[in-house]
């Protein structure tokens, strides 16, 4: 497979796996195995083209971020409720990689951590949906209490393993204190942006010399398609995300999760 078609092949399978509990890292990690491309060559790529997928967030999400954004500006309540719960919920995660960073980077070279993480996601979600109990249908985030918001931060910290998945993570996180499917679900959207963000600049930061002096093939043409594709594939997908959770719940991704998880670990193993 071509550079091209591989940052496509990628960039659709971002897009298409960054919003909802299944784990996009992990699919990215096994994806670019499957392509035959070098994981180390394609690791700087499958970061940053997940800005690609959080621009669709902010697209979709605009009215709320400006409403949230000019009731921060004009000392409104429920702007600033809305930015301290972004701000605290992404701070356990901006702390624990920026001190974790090189762990964490060593282990999204190792596909072999990815099915295990499935699994145990799968299960962990299968439980949650059976014993969580939403105790408020009509708290927003901007409602969130600061011990929820911090718990679901910490909870994220979880999505550094490859195969947890980051959205998973937060959205069981909130669903185990009491939050409400759709409130969970946006709540992790949100969440991302920050979060998204703050780890693709620490790893354009960390390899820029590196791609500046063409000592990788991946360069910057094909991180541009892969960001384009991911973004027009996840808008997709968070339309249709929300209303789904809301009439089935998260038990069908759970399962897919132990599918494909069982299915990585035979490939990997007997490949």
């Amino acid at each position: 497979m071509n550079d091209f078609l591989t940052a496509i092949f990628l960039g659709i399978v971002e897009g298409l796996t960054e919003f909802i509990p299944v784990s996009s890292t992990g699919h990215l990690i096994l994806a670019t195995e499957l392509s035959g491309a070098d994981p180390d060559e394609w690791a700087m790529f499958n970061v940053v083209i997940q800005l690609g997928a959080i621009l669709a967030v902010v697209y979709q999400y605009w009215g709320t971020f400006w409403s949230a954004g000019m009731g921060v500006l004009k000392g409104e309540r429920e702007g600033l409720m809305f930015a301290r719960n972004i701000l605290l919920g992404f701070l356990p995660s901006a702390v624990i990689g920026f001190a974790l960073y090189e762990s964490f980077e060593a282990m999204l070279g190792n596909p072999g951590i990815v099915p295990w993480a499935l699994i145990a996601g799968g299960i962990a979600i299968i439980v949650i949906e059976r014993v969580a109990k939403p105790r408020d249908e009509g708290q927003g985030v901007a409602e969130l209490p600061l011990k929820k918001v911090l718990a679901v931060g910490f909870a994220q910290c979880l999505a550094m393993v490859p195969g947890v998945s980051r959205s998973g993570a937060t959205i069981m996180g909130a669903l185990a204190m009491g939050v409400n499917r759709k409130t969970a679900a946006e709540f992790s959207f949100f969440l991302a942006v920050p979060t998204m963000i703050g780890a693709s600049t620490l790893e354009i930061f960390t390899k820029y010399d590196e791609m500046m002096s063409g000592a990788t093939r991946v360069g910057w043409d094909e991180i541009a398609v892969g960001f384009i594709v991911s973004f027009i594939v996840a808008l997709v997908v968070i339309r249709a995300f929300v209303a789904f959770v809301s009439r089935s719940g998260f038990t069908p991704f759970a399962w897919y999760r132990i599918v494909a998880g069982s299915a990585a670990l035979a490939w990997l193993t007997f490949a």
